[in-house]
């Protein structure tokens, strides 16, 4: 898992889609947290905390306890960030079709 700071303004990894951008000083805001304004050191666990999402597909035993680590830096719990680094992932445009109702 590599997270890569590009010329100092964005964040990207390998692992997952989301991304954190500069607005300012020390300011960022991460994709997954949208409405946030984190500092930069926020913003890199908040990466962290995508990425290892991205690249287990969810956390299981121990993983738990060291995201709710991270997540506590963000004023959250490990399960608040994996649901909402999903939410954000979700493609609504592929959004299942409703199930017709059979009324036999």
């Amino acid at each position: 898992m590599a997270i890569e700071v590009v010329s100092a303004s964005t964040m990207t990894s390998d692992e997952t889609t989301h991304m954190a951008r500069c607005v300012g000083g020390d300011r960022w805001v991460v994709s997954w947290l949208p409405g946030r304004t984190l500092t930069g050191q926020q913003a890199v666990t908040a990466m962290t905390i995508a990425s290892t999402v991205a690249a287990n597909d969810g956390p299981n035993g121990a993983g738990w306890a060291l995201l709710d680590d991270m997540a506590l830096e963000l004023g959250l719990t490990a399960r608040e960030a994996v649901y909402m680094v999903a939410i954000e992932n979700h493609d609504y445009s592929k959004e299942a079709k409703p199930r017709r109702r059979s009324l036999e």
